[in-house]
């Protein structure tokens, strides 16, 4: 049997899938990845946490990088492969989906959010580093834009960032949490799009496999998980998730 009808019956054999998706599920909507010849960190060095903390010069670096779009995370539109995952997602088959990604295209696509969970957080909106109280970009946009005014929180006056977590900056408690649960809990793990080279979120795969899940990876360049894996597919993920999603 050939690797995709392969996957195909291991999906079809799953009572509890948990779906992990990285950079290369959303370089198909035209989002660019990070650390690839052209990617996001070729064309301009990364604001790190600390930096970004004591230095004000940074933060309104941060801020004119987050309003002008250069990281080109937010816009895009779903591609095949998220919307496959979220007719899954629908049948009951995927409980829930694990991704690295911050761009919200799986809740776009009609995942629901309580089903999302975002380890690198979420790019779309921004959080205060003191209260944690949720800002809209919209509202903090003119302000910066026209008077150079830094985001601070309406409720406390703290430091406002992008929900994004940075260089340095602690993984979100919660979500790693609920990640690690998952992956404990489900029968089948498809990684989808990540080179499985940032961690902890990189973990996940082998913490599924060492509670008896099967391990399947799908991405278009080698891992060094690859060998662990039951099933490794070096292709476009759209392609093959249209395939074997009705």
């Amino acid at each position: 049997m050939s690797a995709i009808p392969r996957l195909a019956a291991l999906l079809a054999g799953s009572a509890r899938t948990v779906v992990f998706t990285g950079a290369g599920m959303s370089t198909e909507s035209g989002i660019p990845d990070f650390r690839s010849p052209g990617g996001v960190w070729s064309r301009m060095k990364p604001i790190d946490f600390d930096t970004f903390l004591h230095h004000e010069d940074a933060r309104h670096e941060a801020w004119r990088r987050t309003f002008s779009g250069v990281a080109g995370w937010v816009g895009a539109k779903p591609n095949e492969g998220h919307f496959a995952i979220a007719r899954l997602v629908r049948t009951g088959k995927i409980g829930h989906v694990i991704t690295q990604n911050v761009d919200n295209l799986h809740q776009d696509s009609g995942v629901p959010a309580h089903q999302v969970i975002e380890l690198h957080g979420n790019a779309g909106y921004a959080t205060c580093l003191i209260c944690g109280l949720r800002h809209e970009l919209t509202d903090l946009r003119v302000p910066f834009l026209e008077q150079g005014t830094l985001p601070s929180c309406r409720a406390c006056g703290g430091i406002v960032k992008t929900a994004t977590i940075s260089f340095g900056q602690p993984m979100p408690v919660e979500p790693m949490r609920r990640a690690d649960a998952a992956s404990r809990e489900c029968d089948l793990f498809i990684v989808l799009g990540s080179s499985l080279a940032v961690y902890p979120a990189a973990a996940l795969p082998m913490v599924a496999k060492s509670n008896g899940a099967a391990l399947a990876i799908v991405n278009r360049e080698p891992t060094h998980m690859d060998g662990s894996a039951d099933l490794v597919l070096h292709t476009e993920i759209g392609a093959v998730l249209k395939e074997i999603v009705p």
